[in-house]
């Protein structure tokens, strides 16, 4: 279990560099010219954003299984695991955004820009904020289309970031599980596209860095007790030996 411990720890110790580094720094949300790179981040975001991050979560599953190739029962088992984890994440993330109640960095600068109230706002049913955020920026220029897009279907409260803790999620289950494989480019992918992820959040108007915080903690909680169980019930995590034999004939040649 401490190898566990400290493994994902790592992890979320390397996920957490950017929005502490953010939330230290002051940094507050506001509209900008957004060019390719943004855009960019928003596709980064849209792996994760319904219904693309089922497809996400579809090849992120069958890669792990494929790179930890348990036989047919602990695969089963282990598939279990990891969907449990991201589902009682997504889970947990709802119920807290319901009691905090935290509005996003665009909603505040709608009000202070656009006449918007917030309290108003958040009092109505998801598809009528739709149509607020709609009407109050359909004149704006500054905002391009697909951010706009992106403002009417994510209505919701700011804290914690579900997106979030989907990356990093994924990201601290391939360090948890993929590690003792060696699975070093896997990993170098996964935190890649997580730390993308995040960013996208700050930098969209999503959310603040604190939210970003809390949700890779939960997270780390969550992949610590999943990647504990996984180690438990369906066999060892490091390189079988077979497979050790291979791969030192292969540094050999």
């Amino acid at each position: 279990m401490l190898d566990i411990v400290k493994r994902t720890t790592l992890g979320a110790l390397l996920l957490l560099i950017m929005p502490l580094s953010v939330w230290v720094s002051g940094w507050q949300w506001h509209p900008v010219a957004m060019g390719l790179g943004h855009q960019m981040l928003f596709w980064l975001t849209e792996t994760v954003t319904s219904p693309w991050g089922t497809l996400s979560s579809a090849i992120l599953c069958a890669w792990f299984l494929w790179c930890l190739r348990y036989r047919l029962k602990p695969a089963v088992l282990l598939l279990v695991i990891m969907i449990m984890a991201i589902l009682i994440g997504q889970q947990t993330k709802t119920f807290i955004k319901d009691q905090v109640q935290e509005p996003r960095p665009y909603v505040l600068w709608l009000e202070q820009n656009h006449g918007l109230n917030e309290k108003t706002f958040y009092e109505q049913k998801r598809k009528h904020r739709s149509a607020l955020v709609r009407e109050a920026i359909a004149s704006d220029s500054r905002m391009p289309d697909w951010l706009k897009s992106h403002w009417e279907f994510e209505t919701g409260y700011a804290f914690p970031s579900g997106h979030t803790m989907f990356a990093a999620s994924w990201a601290l289950l391939a360090i948890g599980l993929l590690w003792p494989r060696r699975r070093i480019v896997t990993l170098i992918v996964i935190f890649a596209w997580a730390v993308g992820v995040m960013g996208s959040r700050l930098l969209l108007g999503m959310h603040w860095p604190r939210d970003l915080v809390t949700s890779t903690l939960i997270s780390w909680v969550l992949v610590t007790l999943a990647t504990w169980l996984v180690q438990r019930y369906c066999g060892p995590l490091t390189v079988p030996p077979a497979e050790q034999q291979e791969i030192h004939q292969r540094e050999e040649q």
